[in-house]
């Protein structure tokens, strides 16, 4: 890891186990530069981050980006590297985005000479202190961090204010498989419901699973039950999970405990007219009378 001094104090925090703060580390590098080194490129000279860990970006919030800019232009000029053609974006891929969206054709840009273990860095300081990147981005970016740094998972914890068991999750997440990871980038699969059925070690049944929670629309709790009783399928007091998942959609719609087991519904009604109600739920119409 090279400890280069021209990067200033700011930069510096990321190799130490010091607590950093991208806001304060940015405005170090910015702090650094003399005014006259902020200069005017185009945006049509810039790349992006090729180790930028962020692929999904909020078009809402860019949008909104983009308004500001109009009005006030881009108040802080994005640090960027010279590379053979142009150059490649370091910090402020999102700022770059959205002048463009404004229309402008030029913007305010510090160039500094980054290596590309240090621009790798730095990208993903800046996403996973900003909140922008979706849960498997997240976890990529972490373990990338670990493999560069050489740092434990307590030291990146503390670096970066999470707690240990935070980024154990985290990391967990790697370990689902390709299918269920692409819910999860997509937003169908809360960070919540892929810690849960990261514990799970039968891919096929975290897929089906996976494939449930989006189609059943299960919150946390019912996951959590289900991979518990995966997990001890040989109890008695178990059903298939998906019996279960019947079971609840069915108890829901008629709001009646419904047990489903050896290929039989049970329905357990307290009254005749309370099995009238349920029939009527279920669209059967007696006749007669």
């Amino acid at each position: 890891m090279s400890n280069n001094k021209r990067l200033g104090k700011g930069l510096e925090q990321l190799f130490s186990n010091e607590r950093i703060d991208f806001n304060n580390l940015e405005e170090d590098i910015i702090r650094e530069t003399s005014s006259k080194d902020i200069v005017e490129i185009s945006l049509d000279d810039i790349r992006s981050n090729p180790y930028q860990p962020r692929k999904v970006f909020d078009e809402d919030a860019l949008k909104e980006l983009s308004d500001s800019i109009k009005e006030h232009g881009v108040v802080q000029p994005i640090i960027v590297k010279k590379s053979i053609k142009g150059y490649e974006l370091v910090a402020g891929e999102r700022r770059t985005k959205a002048a463009k969206l404004a229309g402008l054709s030029i913007i305010p840009a510090i160039i500094r000479d980054f290596n590309d273990e240090e621009m790798m860095e730095i990208a993903l300081i800046e996403n996973i202190q900003r909140e922008n990147l979706n849960p498997i981005e997240e976890a990529l970016a972490f373990e990338n961090i670990i493999k560069s740094t050489g740092l434990t998972q307590d030291e990146i914890a503390s670096k970066f204010g999470k707690s240990r068991s935070y980024i154990t999750n985290m990391l967990g997440l790697l370990k689902l498989p390709d299918e269920t990871k692409k819910l999860v980038e997509d937003g169908k699969l809360s960070a919540s419901h892929a810690r849960t059925l990261s514990k799970m070690d039968d891919e096929d049944k975290i897929i089906k699973m996976a494939n449930d929670i989006v189609k059943y629309n299960l919150n946390v709790r019912d996951v959590e039950d289900l991979t518990r009783k995966v997990k001890t399928p040989n109890s008695k007091k178990n059903v298939p999970s998906t019996y279960k998942i019947f079971e609840d959609i069915m108890r829901d719609k008629i709001g009646t405990k419904v047990k489903i087991n050896n290929k039989k519904i049970e329905i357990p009604f307290d009254s005749e007219k309370d099995l009238e109600r349920i029939l009527e739920i279920i669209n059967i119409e007696i006749e007669g009378d």
